[in-house]
């Protein structure tokens, strides 16, 4: 290699550090004193330019960095967040109290915890947890979460995806979750509806254009959305979720192709003993009637009728309840989820993770929390559900065996 070819490679390198240039200094001034027109010029030159490339080397490995990271701020986090917060500000900014954060942090710590390198030291993982759990349960953009918290503006975008992923993986399985049968099916017995194992709907969380098959993404209202669908308890708790379909699917046809519908199709979802009865899930107009689903009657109506679509509907309003808590505790999902369309699952998923680890520590929901998105629910409005007529016999029978109980009950 060419000395002047190392020169130009060292002097453009020399402005960011002053080790660079002393180090070029230094060696050129030694090949100089060894003088050009001795017989051993060559082997000069030869230990010269090897001289150079180890400077070179060496200097790329310790030279200083004030260029690559720009200092910040942590103290709002280390010492007023950490030692000041009380719970009620914990809760009103994290959506649960310190000891459920510490919590979450213990349970996710082990996937979470990076090394320390040569060039800066990790992040605590209290740190990350924060700045995810932040980051969902405000509709702040990327920028202002890191000047909060005093890190990059790619920082916050790389540890939200991380915290999600760990979410999913570690506690998704564990807190979404059928749980025990007979406990949902006594609380909806106790609201009015019996044989009920939980109530079913959908929601349109508004995300950014995206690059491809935009269009599919379109919803009714004239939004780009995806489409979270969730299977709730008596409690508002998400038993069953699925999402990642784009806003133009019918919600008929996303339920059809999950998982959840095969189970019910198979009778291998709810597990409890001889019922005259079997165990149902209730839905809107836009659900098939199946022996296992129970939605409202449409068209004319007689009283009975009425009183079977009015109990329902107060089972029903358990996953509209549960959606509500959801958009209210983590607003990030009202603000156009700005990620690439592949990872909006991973965060909805979180979201839902979250939401009933809140709901399992008894964290308190304030109504305070709806208010604060109800501007943006009215820019997002949820498309209106779309009545499937063609009920299947059976189905058919089984509802219209409900109505007749119901309006016997009411009689008595």
């Amino acid at each position: 290699m060419e000395s002047e070819l190392l020169r130009r490679m060292l002097t453009s390198l020399a402005s960011t550090s002053r080790l660079a240039i002393e180090l070029f200094l230094k060696i050129q001034s030694d090949s100089e004193s060894e003088g050009e027109d001795s017989d051993d010029a060559i082997e000069t030159r030869n230990a010269y330019d090897t001289k150079l490339l180890v400077a070179f080397t060496d200097m790329l490995s310790i030279v200083e960095r004030r260029f690559w990271v720009r200092e910040t701020s942590t103290e709002w986090w280390d010492y007023i967040v950490m030692e000041v917060w009380d719970d009620e500000q914990w809760l009103q900014n994290f959506r649960m109290r310190k000891a459920t954060f510490m919590g979450l942090y213990e349970a996710l710590a082990p996937t979470l915890r990076r090394k320390d390198t040569r060039l800066r030291a990790a992040l605590p993982v209290e740190k990350r947890v924060a700045i995810a759990i932040w980051k969902l349960a405000t509709p702040d953009s990327y920028r202002s979460v890191a000047n909060q918290f005093g890190v990059g503006k790619s920082t916050v975008e790389i540890v939200l995806m991380q915290a999600c992923k760990a979410i999913n993986r570690i506690l998704l399985r564990r807190t979404v979750t059928l749980g025990n049968v007979q406990d949902i099916v006594d609380g909806f017995a106790q609201m009015g509806f019996p044989n009920c194992g939980g109530a079913i709907d959908g929601m349109h969380i508004p995300i950014l254009a995206p690059p491809h098959l935009e269009s599919e993404y379109v919803n009714w209202k004239g939004y780009f959305s995806m489409v979270l669908q969730a299977l709730v308890d008596h409690r508002g708790r998400f038993i069953d979720i699925n999402t990642g379909w784009p806003g133009k699917v019918y919600e008929a046809r996303i339920f059809r192709n999950t998982w959840l519908f095969r189970k019910m199709q198979a009778g291998t979802f709810f597990t409890v003993g001889e019922a005259e009865m079997p165990i149902v899930i209730l839905g809107d107009p836009a659900y098939p009637l199946m022996p296992w689903l129970m939605k409202p009657y449409t068209g004319s109506l007689d009283s009975s009728k009425e009183r079977f679509n009015y109990r329902l509907s107060q089972c029903r309003m358990t996953v509209e309840c549960a959606f509500g808590c959801l958009k209210a505790r983590w607003r990030s999902l009202y603000r156009k989820l700005d990620l690439a369309e592949s990872s909006i699952p991973a965060v909805i998923f979180a979201c839902c993770a979250l939401h009933n680890v809140c709901e399992g520590r008894g964290e308190s929901f304030t109504q305070a929390w709806t208010s604060e998105v109800q501007h943006l629910e009215a820019e997002f409005a949820q498309p209106e559900s779309r009545a499937i007529t063609g009920a299947q016999r059976g189905a058919a029978r089984i509802r219209d065996a409900l109505r007749e109980q119901f309006e016997a009950e009411n009689q008595q």
